[in-house]
């Protein structure tokens, strides 16, 4: 240490890319709320964050709230629709000393663009049982200046929690520091009850202390003017006085707990960073090294990527060129305090990637499939990534995509070869009914899911037709299924040629060999 859903809008000045599904309203508590939902699966198959509070508890951010698993994903805790929640999606999770925090934000339509909105945190020291609100960090109107050290800086107040939602959350003694992109980055030393802004170089300049003589203004860029480095994305702590912070414009350090600042881009060092827009940031606890996702902003020298360092950001090593980086993990050997070795996990747009040589070499991940029910994963990003390190040399591997949730454990340092996959939907009506999600859908950017229930294990064929009854498309033709109560097939949108349906009305049809047959409808909407 985020309905393509993920809808991408230009991703510099898009606050909608940490949603994919759009909750549809919104609203705030300020008080304490004693809640309990469970259920068989996350509420939302857009997993944005995955964290662990301790290693039997599991936090997801989602595109509809936060979900958690303390029996290994045999059951969830989903928040969505609680009044503590409501309906917005999570933008950022953190855990520190016994305490959860989830960051929160809505959409809204704004001259025809869709922008994100802060909606504000909630943090719990009872493992959720009970959350506290705290409104979106924004400035008063009158918050035009700012003291850093000899210097008296001009300042831009945010005074709305439009384009101002938090992206990162981390820790130090006493301080919880996030980073949003229009309010950059901000702490607090009273569990959210005021915030204060922390002053960042700006463009022009690799560092600040406050013995410099400064002349510059605290304000993220817009149009030519302000600074690509006040607009924040991502915040690591290592210790209480050391810092990372990605913005647009680079990665700063910190050592003495935010007063002072070096700046690291694409431009100012002869082994720089891939690119300056930095969207994440963790630390391989192995061996101290610092690894950030990369992407290109708006230098021609600049690329996608994921950078390291293992000297503290003095230099850095480039890998996975190319690819679109979101998240990290780590599965280290040995013991806490002796580790014997790490592999690195990455989360890109194209899969999730491994390394057990330090980034020299990456193996992708396979494609992610249900060792039970078949169910796939047809992802077209992968947003999240995180290890849980059990006893006997076992590790969960739990990946978060844009269509849904996946766990495969292992005992290797290869890919696990068994899945489980979590695919949030309402349970069938009865063993005779069935429905496909979502619908409409578009084949673009989703696929259609085909649920139904099978009372015992059956040869199944899946017919798609379109309204005059003509054959589209054979989506399985006597697949072998298990008993299973919530079975799940998918159709892509094509038809037989592997073209792009057009947009209409659809039937299929479920012909099981046991002689059951299941009918349905689904709308293709491009």
């Amino acid at each position: 240490m985020q309905n393509f859903l993920l809808l991408i809008l230009f991703i510099f000045f898009s606050t909608s890319y940490f949603a994919q599904e759009l909750p549809k309203t919104y609203e705030l508590y300020n008080s304490n709320y004693l809640l309990k939902t469970a259920d068989k699966t996350p509420a939302s198959n857009t997993i944005e964050r995955i964290i662990f509070s301790d290693k039997s508890t599991i936090w997801l951010g989602t595109s509809k709230g936060a979900s958690k698993s303390t029996d290994n994903g045999a059951s969830w805790t989903n928040y969505y629709k609680t009044q503590s929640f409501g309906e917005e999606s999570v933008s950022a999770l953190g855990f520190y000393s016994g305490t959860i925090w989830v960051a929160t934000w809505k959409p809204k339509e704004f001259l025809g663009q869709i922008i994100g909105v802060g909606s504000g945190l909630r943090y719990s020291i009872d493992n959720g049982s009970t959350w506290t609100s705290i409104p979106q960090p924004v400035d008063a109107k009158g918050d035009s200046v700012i003291f850093y050290g000899v210097n008296k800086l001009k300042a831009t107040p945010i005074t709305v929690a439009e384009e101002n939602f938090i992206y990162d959350i981390a820790f130090t003694k006493n301080t919880v520091w996030i980073v949003s992109r229009a309010a950059g980055l901000r702490k607090s030393t009273d569990l959210g009850k005021t915030w204060q802004r922390v002053v960042l170089p700006p463009d022009n300049l690799n560092s600040i202390k406050p013995t410099d003589l400064l002349n510059f203004s605290l304000k993220p860029k817009e149009g030519t003017q302000g600074n690509l480095n006040h607009i924040a994305f991502s915040i690591l702590a290592v210790d209480d006085d050391t810092l990372y912070v990605g913005t647009a414009g680079g990665i700063n350090k910190s050592t003495d707990g935010g007063i002072s600042w070096i700046k690291f881009n694409n431009r100012n060092q002869l082994k720089p960073i891939s690119g300056d827009f930095v969207l994440s940031i963790e630390s391989n606890e192995f061996d101290n090294s610092i690894w950030a996702a990369t992407w290109k902003a708006e230098g021609q020298s600049e690329y996608w990527g994921v950078s390291y360092s293992h000297d503290g950001g003095k230099s850095w090593n480039i890998a996975l060129s190319g690819e679109r980086i979101l998240d990290f993990a780590f599965k280290y050997y040995g013991q806490k305090g002796s580790y014997t070795g790490a592999d690195v996990f990455a989360a890109a747009w194209s899969g999730a990637y491994r390394s057990n040589n330090n980034g020299l070499t990456w193996l992708a991940a396979p494609k992610l499939i249900d060792s039970d029910s078949r169910i796939t994963i047809k992802a077209t990003k992968y947003l999240s990534i995180e290890t849980n390190q059990l006893e006997k040399n076992s590790t969960d591997v739990w990946i978060g995509t844009n269509d849904g949730l996946a766990k495969g454990n292992e005992t290797n340092g290869l890919w696990a070869d068994n899945w489980k996959i979590f695919l949030a939907s309402t349970a069938v009506a009865s063993s005779a009914e069935t429905y496909a999600f979502p619908n409409p859908f578009s084949p673009d950017v989703d696929i259609a899911r085909i649920k139904y229930s099978l009372q015992k294990s059956s040869n199944v064929t899946i017919r798609i037709f379109d309204f005059g009854m003509n054959l589209v498309k054979t989506v399985l033709q006597n697949a072998y299924r298990g008993e299973n109560s919530d079975q799940i097939d998918s159709w892509d949108g094509k038809d037989e040629n592997e073209n792009i349906v057009p947009n209409g009305v659809y039937f299929y049809r479920i012909d099981l060999d046991s002689g059951g047959k299941f009918f349905g409808k689904i709308i293709v909407l491009l």
